[in-house]
């Protein structure tokens, strides 16, 4: 059996066995909704007539595992809708599962032993004997609601971690703790580096520190870039509907726009109009007005301009190009942006820095010619080989095709994709890269740069589109060799992606302990005593003339406290200065990461190590000052 049907069949059983447990150790009362099997084990929900808390999973852990001692037999048993509906006549929620089950569908269910039946497709073991050496444990309890609807019961979900043996088990746990250590929100607060608030959910507020590293990413994509030819703009944040019209991105990408009501006259709601709206375009509305309490400012509906946040940055892009008339001498031309994008998320899917409603990317969007297309990919994909090298990062690239709701015609699509196809075989080869069918943007095709972190996990952030359509849609041209209009291809495409996801990725990454080019602040200089502050002011100095984000604490706190601080904010460099190091010129070093420090080191082969590693965007720290 291959790994992922032996993880699915087994995962899938130790849910019923945990159905099983809930109803020995709860009662009859006890409703079982549904228990799929999930990547590291399998929940079930259930309506208990009791909280579960922690103190609960030894007892349900002990239960599974009495079941399984018993070495009960499987067995599947098919049956018409009215004997299914009969067998669960008390089990509301399998009942209604049934009765929305299509006509014709074949109804089974697992039996274990003689007194637990679940309705279920399977597959599933034949006797509980088989999960004797699975191991598993209860990871914890949340609410959840039936179907996944508010309105509906909430109900608890219990989910399990499952593993072959205890072994795997133990790993997986290991692996657990060791994420739970780089969580990039726990560290994000614990590096004074970013905050949400509720007033602006989803949207990061940067602090002093955080936004160093923030504007230190910005400046290595900038340098990389400019080596590339690329020119950097900027446009605005807000455009009118018809920019979006345009763009396909009304049609395609509305629900993930914010709305902003352009007024040219107001009106004062003499009389309480509430339950009138919460879109301005609904057209169902009365004609002349919009809303709410008698008293409030409304819109005068026949003045209304709606406005949108930009979500991306490329129909701007468009008319940057086509400004003015364009020969084929220009092409290709690169347009790099960094402006504050807006996208709507749902409330549950935002997670830290991962999943945001406002961020920035390092954008681009290249316009060339058909026959420059392959060269151009070429020497993204080498920006991507330069970036991520620099982070210590391996990557995968994808390639994904039309989904269904793709703009433009399918031709146009099917050159597009098997050029991006020509593109990434005579990169990796042959079988070196993954399609991924349907996954596309709905204006082009697109390659996926997919990047493998410290834990092995991989993040989607690296990617070239390819585009056939805006350019189109825009009506954007230049003139050709015979002196033609033609229509240019434009390239989207982004290496870090999100940068708001990125920073959390290469936090936990790092485990916030971050290369010395990127840290916030770089060294941490602590004098002694008072009569050494003014040293700890010339070092200071010579470090903030070079770029080297430098702090220096000048209060009369005890020294090792001072140590202490800038060790909890990971800084790569601490100095500690005193009466000999003011005398000779030099500084005594405490490194990130090692319990020795370096003594009498001459202040300019220390300023000389921190200007190369700056430079060269160093991975690792260097102890060798001399």
């Amino acid at each position: 059996m291959e790994r992922e049907e032996f993880l699915e069949r087994y995962r899938h059983s130790i849910a019923h066995v945990l159905a099983k447990a809930m109803i020995e150790l709860y009662g009859e009362e006890v409703q079982y909704a549904i228990g799929p099997q999930i990547e590291d084990g399998a929940y079930y929900d259930f309506w208990i007539p009791k909280s579960l808390t922690e103190e609960d999973f030894p007892t349900i852990e002990n239960k599974m595992r009495e079941i399984i001692k018993r070495r009960e037999p499987w067995t599947r048993e098919e049956l018409s809708r009215e004997d299914a509906l009969k067998l669960f006549a008390k089990q509301k929620f399998k009942k209604e599962l049934i009765e929305d089950l299509p006509d014709g569908e074949v109804i089974s269910v697992y039996h274990t032993g003689d007194d637990f039946v679940d309705l279920c497709r399977g597959p599933h073991v034949e006797n509980s004997q088989e999960l004797m050496n699975v191991a598993f444990q209860v990871k914890s309890v949340s609410g959840a609601y039936w179907r996944g609807d508010e309105h509906r019961d909430q109900l608890q979900r219990v989910y399990l971690f499952v593993y072959p043996d205890k072994n795997a088990l133990k790993e997986h746990l290991k692996w657990l703790q060791e994420a739970q250590e780089r969580d990039h929100k726990k560290l994000g607060k614990e590096l004074d580096l970013f905050m949400f608030d509720e007033t602006a959910p989803g949207m990061p507020y940067w602090l002093p520190r955080g936004w160093k590293m923030y504007q230190a990413l910005l400046q290595y994509s900038r340098e990389v870039q400019r080596r590339h030819g690329y020119t950097e703009i900027s446009a605005p944040l807000i455009n009118n509907k018809k920019l979006w019209l345009i763009s396909g991105h009304w049609a395609h990408y509305i629900n993930n726009m914010f709305m902003v009501p352009g007024v040219s006259g107001w009106l004062k709601a003499d009389a309480d109009l509430s339950g009138v709206m919460e879109n301005p375009n609904d057209t169902s509305l009365p004609e002349k007005t919009v809303k709410i309490q008698a008293g409030s400012v409304i819109y005068n509906r026949e003045n209304l301009d709606t406005m949108a946040a930009k979500p991306m940055n490329c129909p701007n892009a468009m008319l940057t190009y086509k400004r003015r008339n364009r020969s084929y001498k220009e092409l290709p031309i690169r347009y790099s942006e960094y402006d504050v994008l807006h996208r709507k998320e749902k409330s549950g899917q935002m997670n830290g820095l991962f999943r945001v409603q406002e961020f920035r990317q390092d954008d681009d969007h290249t316009f060339v010619m058909e026959s420059q297309i392959e060269a151009e990919i070429a020497d993204i994909i080498s920006i991507a080989d330069e970036i991520y090298k620099t982070f210590g990062v391996s990557y995968r690239a994808e390639l994904s095709t039309r989904p269904e709701d793709f703009m433009g015609d399918i031709e146009v699509w099917d050159r597009a994709e098997a050029a991006l196809k020509k593109i990434l075989t005579d990169k990796y080869g042959e079988g070196g890269f993954e399609i991924n069918e349907g996954d596309g943007a709905f204006y082009g095709p697109k390659i996926d740069l997919q990047i493998k972190d410290a834990l092995g996990r991989e993040w989607q952030c690296g990617t070239v589109q390819l585009d056939f359509q805006l350019p189109h849609n825009f009506g954007c041209s230049f003139q050709n060799a015979e002196g033609e209009q033609e229509m240019p291809v434009v390239l989207h495409r982004a290496i870090y992606g999100s940068l708001e996801r990125f920073i959390g990725i290469i936090i936990e990454n790092f485990k916030g302990s971050f290369p010395f080019w990127l840290s916030p602040e770089q060294v941490g200089i602590v004098p002694i005593r008072e009569e050494h502050n003014a040293y700890a002011k010339k070092v200071y100095d010579a470090l903030s003339e070079m770029g080297i984000r430098t702090e220096v604490d000048y209060t009369d706190k005890n020294m090792k406290e001072k140590i202490k601080t800038y060790k909890n904010y990971k800084d790569p460099y601490i100095l500690v200065l005193g009466d000999k190091e003011m005398a000779e010129n030099t500084v005594s070093i405490n490194m990130r990461g090692s319990n020795k420090q370096v003594n009498n080191v001459p202040l300019d082969a220390f300023l000389k190590v921190c200007a190369k590693m700056q430079k060269e965007h160093t991975l690792e720290l260097t102890d060798d000052f001399s």
